[in-house]
């Protein structure tokens, strides 16, 4: 069999059939249509820091595996922080930038990256790919990242040399409830309580919220969305945010029936709107704003709505969005990202396999202080206990491992 490797600069040049057959059953925001309306409407390519360049593998003609790339010019919209490994690369004279970067762009959400097809030999496909991303440093990349990759699927990159770094998020995840009141029967009586008391404060005050998917969600909705988006940036970040209308224009048109939209209105006129994404593996919240910010609607709207859209179309989990300890108290438990990196020039690879040693007890630390401070009742922290015991071993593992070397 005849294998190749090449790297394109546009999804225009592979055909969607072949790009969605290796995308089955790995979430929205692998598929042809969402990576391709980033392309189509500028808010990647162009003049922006994050240049298309995805790595294609075939067998004779055929795409058998593929990983979404980006030739990468500064450290904006990823949510994996290496500031400070580019400043020690300026520090010695050296460019940092370009990197090429595996993730999907300003989208912290956990998912493969190198996406293979069936019944190909997954063990060749990761060697092949990381021989053609080695040969990036020809054409003056200084180093290979793979962002949020699913941990079960780090491995082989691992034993390819490449760094694992973990970090934390907070996810809700569904134990089987039927109902709403099934989660907040989990609940501690006093986070119960507030819980309920914050909902009917906010209908005390005429605050509806209406969950919307598919045909229901009019350009009307749409028009209201990207106003709240806007308006969220310019407050925060003096812009108007990473994404433009004519890329949520594109995804409402080819992604409808994989989009929750929430909307609050106040005695009728419409004051905030929050995005999701979800299929089903899982409910991913992306996007909110509000015109008039009432104390608790954020809240209500993208992590409460959530939960009960989650719970009713019975999905495993709801991944609210990167960062925040008050997800925490509202049920959203710790739970642990990776990230690989391979750096070219070995002397900084070392240091940042150095940098990683002294970070990853420390994350395994927050990540157990966070589990400790759930709000769930005595009952279902038992079990909880076990799976967040689980969950650390990873870490633990990789921590021993270092010591031993050390040693």
């Amino acid at each position: 069999m005849n294998y190749t490797t090449a790297f394109c600069s546009s999804l225009n040049t592979i055909a969607e059939s072949a790009w969605s057959m290796l995308t089955k059953g790995q979430g929205p925001f692998l598929q042809y249509a969402y990576l391709h309306a980033l392309e189509r409407s500028g808010c990647v390519g162009c003049k922006t820091t994050w240049q298309p360049h995805h790595l294609l593998i075939y067998r004779d003609d055929k795409l058998v595996a593929a990983m979404p790339g980006y030739k990468k010019f500064d450290s904006s919209g990823e949510y994996v922080f290496d500031h400070g490994w580019a400043h020690a690369y300026e520090q010695h004279g050296l460019h940092y930038y370009p990197k090429w970067l595996s993730a999907v762009p300003f989208t912290p959400v956990t998912g493969a990256r190198l996406l293979i097809s069936p019944d190909e030999d997954c063990s060749l496909l990761h060697s092949l790919a990381v021989t053609a991303l080695r040969s990036l440093q020809d054409d003056g990349y200084s180093s290979c990242h793979v962002l949020f990759q699913l941990p079960e699927l780090a491995e082989p990159w691992c034993n390819k040399g490449y760094l694992q770094r973990f970090s934390v998020q907070f996810q809700w995840y569904n134990y089987g409830y039927n109902t709403f009141e099934d989660f907040t029967n989990a609940l501690t009586s006093r986070k119960r309580k507030a819980l309920r008391k914050a909902q009917q404060k906010l209908a005390s005050e005429g605050v509806t919220v209406t969950p919307l998917t598919g045909s229901l969600i009019t350009q009307e909705h749409l028009s209201f969305f990207i106003t709240c988006y806007q308006s969220t940036y310019l407050k925060r970040s003096g812009h108007q945010g990473y994404l433009n209308k004519a890329f949520f224009q594109q995804i409402f048109t080819d992604m409808a029936d994989n989009i929750l939209l929430v909307e609050a209105k106040l005695r009728g006129t419409a004051i905030a709107s929050a995005l999701f994404f979800f299929d089903e593996n899982g409910l991913y919240g992306r996007y909110w704003g509000a015109l008039n910010p009432i104390d608790g609607l954020h809240f209500e709207c993208c992590y409460h709505q959530g939960i009960a859209f989650a719970i009713e179309r019975n999905l495993p989990l709801f991944n609210p969005g990167t960062q925040g300890e008050h997800k925490i108290l509202r049920g959203f438990e710790p739970t642990y990202c990776v990230s690989l990196h391979h750096l070219f020039d070995s002397r900084f690879h070392h240091a940042v396999e150095h940098f990683l040693d002294q970070e990853t007890p420390q994350v395994a630390r927050y990540f157990s202080q966070a589990a400790e401070v759930l709000p769930f009742n005595e009952n279902v922290k038992t079990t909880l206990r076990t799976t967040t015991n689980a969950s650390l071993k990873p870490v633990d593992a990789i921590t021993k491992k270092r010591n031993d070397n050390e040693t």
